[in-house]
């Protein structure tokens, strides 16, 4: 079992910067994919960014690419959004997820957090 805690969102200006963080509890947290998907109100979840267990490897949704970047630290069960030059469009609540599956898959995540609102304004 994992269970992931989302924090950092909040209300931010257009091309201001936020950093998202989730914590997990569990032994295995090192095992897991990480992913972050946010959903918009009157959209479905989509795919942000994921980063894979050993952190060598990294995939972004072409939208956040160039702007977000995934990290994660295992020795303290975290994983990090770092969102830089937002956009109104980045509005949406943004959920950590676990998986040990494919790393773009939404279908394939095992564990979510609760959510986090990140609000851009124009």
């Amino acid at each position: 079992q994992v269970q992931l805690v989302e924090s950092g969102g909040g209300l931010v200006q257009a091309g201001g910067s936020l950093r998202l963080s989730c914590a997990a509890s569990g032994r295995t947290f090192s095992r897991y994919t990480m992913g972050w998907f946010r959903q918009a109100p009157g959209k479905e979840r989509e795919f942000v960014a994921a980063i894979r267990w050993s952190g060598g490897s990294t995939y972004y949704a072409d939208s956040v690419k160039g702007r977000f970047t995934i990290c994660r630290d295992n020795a303290k069960n975290t994983v990090y959004l770092q969102m830089n030059s937002l956009k109104p469009e980045d509005t949406a609540v943004y959920y950590c997820a676990a998986t040990t599956g494919r790393p773009i898959v939404l279908g394939e995540y095992d564990y979510w957090g609760q959510g986090t609102q990140v609000t851009v304004s124009s």
